[in-house]
């Protein structure tokens, strides 16, 4: 099937609009930059903290920001109109996810330069960090889709934004309790393993475990975001 990328273009354009009307929203863009550079400034070196930092833009940015401009397509309703253009599935899902990917990249870009993380391997961090950017969009379009308001999308996307940002301290309460040692498979804390492995010396061959597993959650969130969307499209 052939992609319009006028269309996709089209609609990249009118969230760009409606993002930088929203400084409520556009506003928590700039949150974890600040905290990348708090912890430059103050030496921090830790592969955790570095990947708290990019985690917790993957949460605020690609996760809370694609929510919110979903739910307010739904809350003028909007995106009724939009799913009963000629446009297609993945051309609407596409341009809805276009510019949230755009700003995920420039902040976790400028998160890891001031945070001075500078990984051995930049090309194995890189497809993980895309990878990982496609899970927290789909997520975020998930529940964009769910919600009914921007309110309401502000306060579901929480829980996401807190356990993927701080799952880590998951790992901590796993030695306590056993049946948590399933966080351990979560995308974030893949992309720690991940991280670890690279300053060690892994290639891609070496961390091919983490990457199949934090694709498996990107086909899996892409899936059900694809199968709540159709079935809005049916309400």
């Amino acid at each position: 099937m052939m992609i319009s990328w006028k269309r996709v273009n089209a609609i990249l354009q009118k969230d760009f609009k409606d993002f930088s009307r929203n400084l409520a929203v556009s506003s928590v863009i700039f949150f974890p930059i600040i905290l990348g550079a708090f912890y430059g400034r103050m030496g921090v070196e830790s592969i955790e903290t570095h990947f708290l930092l990019i985690n917790m833009a993957f949460g605020m940015v690609a996760t809370f920001v694609q929510c919110c401009l979903i739910a307010e397509e739904k809350e003028k309703n909007t995106l009724r109109g939009l799913m009963l253009s000629p446009a297609s599935t993945t051309e609407i899902l596409g341009g809805k996810s276009l510019l949230t990917f755009i700003m995920t990249m420039v902040v976790v870009f400028f998160t890891m330069f001031l945070a001075e993380y500078k990984p051995i391997n930049i090309a194995v961090i890189a497809v993980a960090i895309i990878l990982s950017s496609l899970f927290y969009i789909a997520i975020g379009t998930l529940l964009g889709l769910y919600s009914k308001s921007v309110m309401e999308a502000s306060v579901i996307v929480m829980p996401v934004i807190i356990v993927f940002s701080l799952g880590s301290f998951l790992t901590i309460a796993a030695e306590k309790y056993p049946i948590l040692q399933v966080a351990n498979y979560l995308p974030n804390l893949q992309l720690i393993e991940l991280a670890t492995k690279v300053e060690a010396g892994a290639s891609f061959a070496g961390v091919i475990g983490e990457l199949a597993i934090i694709l498996g959650w990107v086909i899996a969130a892409v899936i059900l975001t694809v199968i709540m969307y159709r079935k809005r499209m049916v309400d």
